[in-house]
């Protein structure tokens, strides 16, 4: 059975308390659940701050959000938008969320950082520099 770890919005933690906690929306949470995940995926998703889908911060990279990250360690730029497996498209920026640069993404803020372990075993340091929602 899937543990969620659900938070009333008002326990939502600010950007100055709990800022390093993944924040995921239960539609996506229960979707993710399905796949076959890395274990550092689930265990980010296991540690996530599980809020109804409404409540997601619009500042927080969510499944079909673009966003555009820094790769701090290689000193570059890129936007994406996070999609599912079956939505991925490399060539028109549409990354999987099972990729190592999606998997780190979901649940970030803008202006957080996180460092990631690549399948080479270089470590990167992946800054989320902004965030658009889909509309509708």
């Amino acid at each position: 059975m899937t543990h969620l770890n659900f938070s009333l919005a008002q326990n939502i933690p600010s950007e100055s308390e709990g800022f390093d906690t993944p924040i995921v929306g239960a539609a996506d949470f229960l979707r993710l659940r399905k796949y076959t995940l890395s274990d550092k995926l689930a265990d980010e998703l296991d540690r996530a701050i599980v809020v109804e889908t409404e409540l997601v911060p619009e500042n927080v990279v969510r499944m079909h959000a673009r966003c555009t990250y820094i790769d701090r360690r290689i000193g570059t730029q890129r936007e994406i938008e996070l999609v599912y497996p079956d939505e991925s498209d490399p060539a028109i920026g549409k990354i999987s969320v099972l990729t190592p640069v999606g998997s780190a993404l979901i649940g970030l803020r803008v202006g957080q950082e996180i460092a990631w372990e690549f399948p080479d075993g270089s470590i990167r340091h992946l800054k989320v520099a902004s965030v658009n929602q889909r509309a509708g």
